[in-house]
């Protein structure tokens, strides 16, 4: 039976850094200090673990502003060039100590060091947040939150302030990790009550304290620090054993481990075989060579080489050993072990249950300002798990759960600064900000309450004005203050967004928006994208009464005259497209018409919200289906984007219309791509209703990578779309593994239903043995290769063309046949040109769905040469109309064809794979029949209806969840 349980703790933040008018601004290297020397190391000692099986549990707690400085491009560019500095340094160094036989050996190790981070930090394709997200899903590594920009809770004077701090971090948490945080560490340890109801609002289980919380506890806790209490709730409606499954958890920090580590004393990184943290070669080392490795200015900084030990005392410094520093930290995680051993022990006798350690330290400790740190741990996981079975680490949340019940207790007060109270963060070096950050508290609660329903450009601007406020509010410039070090730093940030606050009140207040500095402030200060003012609102905007939620409504409630409904349908569903017949760009148009039909078939109301189109009706039902089409200026070039923008706000205003004046209710909206997104966004904050979002394609899939501004753009609209959906609907895995990958969303927030086909449209016609006669593009006796799709450059035609002139050796009889239109058109005509197979290419252009339909009926083999495809609907119905399927493996096709089976695949961008397969269908009359018929024995796999009753369990799940949260 094991003695204990070690509950190990880190604690990553740092201020939120980012300046666009300099990129040597010394603060930045806060991040790229604490990135290459504890970051990333910690993260190749946590997958090192797990790569030789060691079983091991740590937990981590990553800041918002230090997730969004890791998450952001312009400071991934500037790690990287720094990086490539410490290379050329180290490459420099190497040289330089060639003749030193002490010395010369740490220059190649520091060298070989650098670029494994520079290694790890390129595999991560700069964001290294990929790689905790992928510990955190092993559960060996359960990462929690800080609050929003760690601010001090305790001095924070209104509860609206607090719980904005608190909902930020945890909706910043879920964007990027996918799943709300278990735990969350208040900034600096700093408990006050004030803030349980808002852990319980958005369950934060646990949190963590200093141990003299514990002692001024009531009553007092009789396990001491061994075991975690839960928090009194002032509630007598809840026995005991609710509270330990309802209340949150506090776990008190171990003095005798926090003393092992951090006394200046006895603390083990003071050891004589350490490395010395305060000799550094860009002190060291004549100006002339190192000035090119330090600030341009000439001002001397760390650059990492650090090549002597602690030594000892008025010593001189003696060369650092890195082995002898290794054996050091093992012998100290043997000795941290040993002490852990005895604790637990004698713990244990007293308790009769088994008791836990919690140790908590600053990240940074580890390889920062210990450069042993990291692999102190990894001594440490590895002796737990092979040296002995008296204990073992736990996280949290598996250490509440192996007991019914803990006492529960009411704390006061307190935090682990100095002497366990606040003054390092109130007294006369830095008391002067409270009196304005109280002050803009109430000024931001001001503004929520007189702007329910802003425009667009005053909601920028409140969103901005409570993240200045924010920042202003992070309790590392008080810190600063009182430390002494970089203290005009800390003024001028504390004054910068208190008065960037200011600027942005005066303009609200007034009605008068300088929209060009709120862009810039957007600009600078761009952390939490998806920031809600309405936070900081005293009550909430929308009523969670169920006379508000259309799922709610009573069922005996039946709809206006307007929109007329005989009983209460079974879901009632706003969709929103840009695309619905007869307008159709793409696949997107034919899938929301067949799922929307199909829903309706199965009892639900549906209505499209879509594109007017000349000569059709801005309001009529097509085949059981309400549309309502708005008009909108239509695309030109670049314009594009504003025609989204405009696209978005009429969808919005014919919403309102049908919510208000009509008096249509709704129980969700499902939005198709992110043509969409600000309309889905905007209608879910103002009806409560939950979204269900389909992504049919990305843009850094049609573009292998983002790029440009406005892919950068429509990206961003693709993940705030995927962040407000109760649910994410995707076509294929191929879909999945990219939206997770891009968007870090949870795997069970994902629904993969495949586009479906109605086979009925497209089987062949076995009485009509005449159909090639009808056929407008190919004479008798020749051969049809057919293209359908747009032409576009992931669509791949460009291959297929390459690939003609080898088909035509074999088969000179053969046409392609190219039906679709795109910007490539005149190119790839050109190209026919070019390689002579102009008189064996039909460009068709638009082609209706009779045309279309015939043609796949008739035609000898379908080729989708794709680079690019979520689904590939095309093939389906190719498949359906009986004719064999040649496709790249790329993609959904993968989830369609399967080689040799259902059809041929071909790798992707491969001319000659293409020739290949298309030859051995038209060769092998056997072979083609096969894959048809195999073919069309697995299309009820993409049945609309069984795809629509699909849909419709994702339905249930948000509407059910949404009615669950708002009745408890």
């Amino acid at each position: 039976m094991k003695s204990g349980y070690l509950n190990l703790v880190l604690h990553a933040h740092l201020p939120f850094v980012r300046h666009l008018d300099k990129d040597d601004r010394l603060e930045e290297r806060w991040l790229f200090e604490a990135m290459t020397e504890t970051y990333i190391p910690l993260l190749q000692v946590f997958q090192q673990l797990l790569y030789d099986g060691v079983d091991f549990r740590v937990t981590i707690s990553l800041s918002p502003p230090l997730i969004s400085m890791l998450d952001d491009k312009l400071l991934e560019s500037r790690y990287e060039k720094h990086l490539q500095n410490l290379l050329h340094l180290a490459s420099r160094e190497v040289s330089r100590t060639a003749g030193d036989e002490q010395i010369h050996p740490l220059a190649q190790e520091y060298q070989r060091r650098f670029h494994s981070i520079h290694d790890f930090f390129c595999s991560y394709h700069g964001n290294i947040l990929t790689a905790f997200r992928e510990l955190h899903e092993t559960g060996k590594v359960e990462l929690i939150t800080s609050t929003a920009t760690h601010a001090f809770l305790p001095y924070v004077e209104t509860d609206e302030a607090l719980r904005a701090q608190i909902s930020t971090a945890v909706s910043v948490f879920e964007s990027h990790f996918g799943t709300r945080p278990n735990g969350i560490w208040l900034p600096e340890c700093a408990y006050t009550s004030r803030i349980l109801p808002f852990l319980r609002e958005f369950k934060i289980r646990y949190f963590f304290v200093d141990s003299l919380t514990f002692d001024t506890a009531r009553p007092l806790p009789v396990f001491a620090t061994f075991s975690p209490v839960i928090l009194d709730s002032g509630e007598n409606s809840r026995d005991e054993q609710e509270q330990a499954v309802w209340g949150q958890a506090a776990f008190a920090r171990d003095e005798a481990c926090s003393e092992q580590v951090w006394s200046s004393v006895h603390g083990y990184p003071g050891d004589f075989d350490y490395r010395e943290y305060y000799r550094d070669i860009g002190f060291d080392l004549d100006e002339a060579y190192i000035g090119p490795h330090i600030h341009a200015e000439g001002m001397r900084v760390n650059t990492g080489f650090k090549y002597y030990r602690v030594t000892g005392k008025d010593m001189n410094k003696v060369p650092y050993d890195f082995e002898r520093a290794r054996s050091k930290a093992a012998e100290h995680a043997a000795h941290f072990l040993y002490t852990r051993q005895q604790q637990l022990a004698a713990a244990g006798h007293q308790m009769g249950r088994i008791p836990v350690v919690t140790a908590t330290y600053d990240a940074e400790l580890f390889g920062h300002w210990w450069y042993e740190g990291p692999i102190f741990l990894d001594m440490l996981f590895r002796k737990m798990y092979y040296d002995q079975d008296d204990i073992s680490t736990v996280t949290p949340l598996e250490y509440l759960s192996r007991y019914p019940d803990f006492q529960s207790c009411s704390l006061s007060f307190s935090t682990w600064g100095r002497d366990g109270y606040g003054d390092v963060w109130l007294n006369p070096t830095n008391d002067w900000i409270y009196p304005a950050l109280h002050d803009a508290e109430r000024k931001m609660r001001q503004l929520a309450a007189k702007n329910p329903s802003p425009s667009l450009i005053v909601k920028r601007a409140l969103n901005q004005a409570a993240r200045e406020l924010m920042l202003a509010q992070s309790s590392d410039f008080a810190f600063i203050m009182d430390a002494k070090s970089t203290v005009d730093y800390a003024v001028s940030r504390t004054k910068q967004h208190v008065n960037r606050f200011g600027a942005l009140f005066e303009m609200i207040h007034s009605g008068e928006i300088d929209v060009d500095y709120l862009s810039q402030l957007e600009t600078i200060d761009n952390l939490f994208p998806a920031m809600d003012y309405s936070l900081y609102a005293r009550r909430r905007l929308f009523s969670h009464s169920s006379a508000r939620l259309g799922s709610s409504i009573s069922p005996t409630q039946t709809s206006p005259p307007s929109i007329s409904a005989p009983q209460r349908s079974r879901f009632r569903v706003l969709m929103l497209s840009w695309e619905f017949p007869p307008m159709s760009v793409g696949g997107l148009s034919r899938h929301v018409h067949d799922l929307a039909c199909h829903l309706v078939m199965l009892g639900c109301e549906v209505h499209v919200v879509t594109t007017a189109i000349d000569g059709y009706p801005l309001d009529e039902s097509v085949d059981g289906v309400f549309v309502h089409r708005v008009r909108v200026l239509r695309p030109d070039g670049d314009s594009f984007i504003h025609f989204v923008l405009q696209l978005n706000l009429m969808m919005l205003d014919r919403t309102r219309a049908l919510i208000e004046d009509e008096g249509a209710q709704f129980d969700l909206i499902h939005a198709h791509d992110w043509l969409v997104t600000m309309a889905a966004k905007t209608l879910k904050e103002h009806t409560l209703l939950p979204v269900v979002a389909t992504i049919h394609a990305t843009e850094h899939g049609r573009n292998h990578g983002i790029f440009t501004d406005t892919q950068r753009h429509i990206h961003h609209r693709e993940w705030v779309l995927t962040y407000e959906a109760s649910r994410v609907i995707v076509c294929s895995s191929y879909m999945r593994d990219e939206v997770m990958r891009l968007f870090q969303l949870p795997q069970d927030k994902l629904a993969i239903l495949p586009n479906g086909v109605t086979r009925e449209v497209l089987l062949p016609h076995s009485g009509n043995p005449s159909a090639r006669d009808v056929n407008p593009y190919v004479q008798s006796g020749e051969r049809m290769v057919l293209f359908v799709g747009r032409l576009v450059r992931e669509k791949g035609v460009h291959v297929l063309l390459e690939a003609a002139p080898a088909i035509l050796r074999e088969f000179p009889n053969t046409k392609f046949v190219i039906v679709g239109k795109g910007p490539m058109m005149e190119e790839l005509m050109l190209q026919a040109e070019r390689l002579r197979v102009s008189d064996n290419v039909v460009f068709t252009g638009y082609a209706n769905d009779e045309l279309r339909n015939l043609l796949l009926r008739v035609a000898d083999a379908t080729v989708f040469p794709s680079l690019y495809e979520p689904f590939g609907i095309v093939a389906l119905e190719a498949m359906a109309a009986g004719v064999p399927v040649v496709a790249s493996a790329v993609g959904g096709l993968r989830d369609i064809v399967e080689h040799g089976h259902t059809g041929l695949t071909t790798f992707p961008g491969d001319a000659i794979s293409i020739a290949a397969q298309v030859i051995r269908v038209l060769a092998d009359p056997l072979l083609a029949q096969s894959l048809t018929e195999a073919a069309l024995s697995r299309l009820c796999k993409f049945d609309w209806h069984n795809i629509a009753e699909n849909t419709v369990k994702v339905y249930e799940q948000v509407v059910h969840r949404l009615s669950v949260s708002t009745t408890t």
